[in-house]
């Protein structure tokens, strides 16, 4: 009973994880694999607006029951607008909703043209943001030459600037992240890490970072923040491991297998993590550390219960068979007597049995023979769970 709590605890956990894992990568699929939700950034904003204007709060009304709010505003700058549009500066701006204010506070206005102007919630600036957003490359520029501007602004005292340029890093593709290393303000990044003020959604953008820019003296800095004693969910400590194991390769995979995956009573929210940066390695890291490494590390969570269906399925998007052998003898028993494990590895079976595919992977001849006949005899033996696992199939 207790290891069954103890499962379903975690899976509920893992639940949650990873549902926070793909609201986080619901704007972009190739954003940033380990920042928060990416916003709409200012310079986005900006963009997508027909016209935009520097405006001064003047005054406002509050709304009744039988009158709504006002606001008015007063032009300071024309920041976009059409030939045809009339807006020029000491123009007033009525907004008919309530926004509070005192006079000379300023405000960045959006809006989008229709009949009329239909401006958006104003948006309160000061004169340095104002600049901050006034000179940004706009969208349209190449993504890396865009993020050379941003990257200076992370960490930036004005707490608006330092979100939109952390944003702007967090909807970024890792790749054009990649060529920035060498302008990365190492020792910043460094201080960033370990500083208890840093948002923790940021953590792992700059331990990413800090793994692109470091040096062989940052090795032991980052094995320090990675192995500090914990039983908490440590948000964006994947990111760390991850920028670890590009500065470190196969040695410091050594080190993640030996403090992650082999020790039986790390929490399993760690073990978790460094299997996260894993996978970032496979897909991002351009063989850094060779697939047959990364696979070696990922055969090892198989001892852990918890992380198995997961596992089977990497392993069978990896391309590793080496295991069938051993899946099968795990197969119901002790705790791996789960549902969910036994229709990963029903899964997983299914996957070695199409044999290869157009792209050169998948299992060869003699592999595939030989799921076949383990489908068959699964069939035979649990069809309750082969037809479950076959419902859900999808195969490319």
């Amino acid at each position: 009973m207790n290891r069954l709590k103890h499962y379903i605890n975690n899976r509920f956990f893992m639940g949650l994880l990873c549902s926070l894992i793909v609201i986080s990568q619901s704007n972009s699929s190739v954003a940033c694999p380990f920042c928060s939700a990416p916003s709409l950034t200012l310079t986005e904003q900006l963009s997508q607006s027909d016209v935009a204007v520097l405006a001064q709060w003047t005054e406002a009304e509050k709304g009744t029951l039988e009158k709504a709010g006002k606001t008015v505003f007063e032009i300071k700058e024309i920041v976009k607008q059409s030939d045809k549009d009339k807006l020029k500066v000491g123009d007033k701006i009525v907004i008919n909703r309530h926004r509070p204010g005192k006079k000379g506070n300023l405000f960045l206005l959006l809006g989008t043209k229709g009949t009329s102007v239909d401006w958006g919630d104003p948006i309160e600036v000061t004169e340095t943001s104002f600049h901050y957003i006034s000179q940004a490359p706009p969208p349209e520029e190449k993504t890396s030459k865009r993020l050379r501007y941003f990257l200076k602004f992370l960490e930036y005292p004005d707490q608006m600037v330092a979100n939109d340029a952390y944003a702007e890093f967090a909807n970024a593709p890792y790749e054009d992240i990649t060529p920035l290393a060498k302008d990365m303000p190492r020792e910043k990044i460094r201080k960033w890490v370990v500083d208890s003020n840093t948002p923790v959604t940021r953590l792992g953008l700059y331990g990413l970072l800090l793994g692109l820019c470091g040096q062989e003296s940052d090795v032991a800095f980052m094995e320090k923040k990675i192995n500090e004693p914990t039983k908490e969910f440590r948000l964006g400590i994947d990111g760390v491991i991850s920028g670890y194991l590009l500065l470190t390769g196969a040695d410091g995979l050594d080190k993640i297998d030996e403090t992650k995956f082999i020790p039986k009573k790390v929490a399993f929210s760690e073990t978790y993590a460094a299997m996260q940066a894993l996978r970032f390695m496979w897909t991002y890291a351009d063989g850094r550390i060779s697939k047959d490494r990364l696979r070696k590390s990922m055969r090892l969570l198989l001892d852990r219960p918890e992380l198995t269906d997961l596992v089977v399925a990497d392993l069978a998007r990896w391309d590793d068979w080496s295991v069938l052998d051993r899946l099968m003898k795990m197969y119901g028993t002790g705790d791996y007597d789960i549902p969910s494990i036994k229709r990963a590895i029903v899964r997983y079976l299914l996957v070695a049995s199409k044999g290869k595919n157009k792209k050169g992977g998948g299992a060869d001849p003699a592999t595939a023979e030989k799921a076949k006949l383990l489908l068959d005899k699964l069939r035979k033996e649990d069809p309750k769970t082969v037809k479950s696992a076959e419902r859900f199939f999808f195969f490319k």
